[in-house]
């Protein structure tokens, strides 16, 4: 590794190497990553950071821990329940975050490991190109949480997998592993999990050595169709902050952190 971003969390780092990928590693080494209130603002603005950097050619979404990343630090998901001014802030993130991702020129790759949810599924699925190891677990957690799915997949779950198995795990909260979301298309690739950081660096490692500017206007031309489910996306995220002014959303809550299930009236 060469250049080292700056990143004002510890919830993940940014390195970029001598082939021009930068690297976002979320960490703790071994732990289960996830993002705190700073760390979900640095994952939603770093994408227009490394698109502006003339010596990223392309990023590689990765994970140190035993996760890939397991979404929002619970404290976090608590203070939403009760202050506006949290829900509106993490509505400005989540709407930075998706858009960067799509509007980021340069292509993106995500190496998926372990548990994905919350913001950590968002970004492995917005990615141009997923790989995920064969046991990865992947789940939207929001509708068992008592709030709409509202932080990615309206915009991007139809398209990849269609509408009828996006209803079934997001309606029902199912998790899948990393083979069965190969299966039904919502991730691009899935190998070994002793193979998966390998393989997802070689992806990256050709991307780099490709052309800049044919990449990118593939790219743009192909999100357009995210651009078309916009309206969707925005209505789902602000669905998904009305909830969690409810009760629903407190009793999701208190299950969590009771480790029990919901009992929603």
């Amino acid at each position: 590794m060469t250049d080292i971003i700056a990143v004002e969390t510890t919830d993940f780092r940014v390195e970029i190497d001598d082939d021009g990928i930068a690297h976002v590693i979320f960490q703790p080494p071994n732990g289960v990553p996830v993002t705190g209130e700073k760390g979900h603002g640095a994952l939603a603005s770093i994408w227009q950071v490394l698109d502006g950097l003339p010596q990223v050619r392309c990023i590689l979404v990765r994970s140190e821990g035993r996760a890939f990343c397991a979404g929002g630090e619970l404290s976090m998901v608590e203070t939403m329940l009760h202050s506006e001014g949290a829900r509106q802030r993490v509505v400005r993130e989540a709407r930075e975050l998706v858009r960067g991702m799509i509007e980021c020129d340069k292509p993106i790759v995500s190496a998926i490991n372990g548990a994905a949810a919350g913001a950590g599924l968002a970004v492995a699925l917005l990615a141009d190109i997923s790989v995920a190891a064969r046991d990865a677990k992947l789940i939207d957690a929001h509708t068992k949480l008592g709030v709409a799915a509202g932080d990615h997949a309206a915009v991007i779950w139809p398209l990849l997998c269609g509408m009828a198995k996006t209803k079934y795990y997001l309606l029902l909260c199912e998790s899948m592993t990393g083979e069965e979301a190969e299966r039904i298309g919502l991730v691009s690739r899935c190998v070994d999990a002793g193979e998966l950081q390998a393989d997802a660096l070689n992806i990256a490692k050709k991307l780099a050595a490709g052309s800049r500017t044919a990449l990118a206007h593939t790219k743009r031309s192909l999100n357009h169709w995210l651009r078309a489910a916009w309206p969707a996306f925005e209505a789902s995220l602000n669905a998904e902050m009305i909830g969690f002014g409810e009760a629903d959303a407190r009793e999701g809550v208190a299950a969590l952190r009771e480790k029990r299930a919901p009992r929603f009236e």
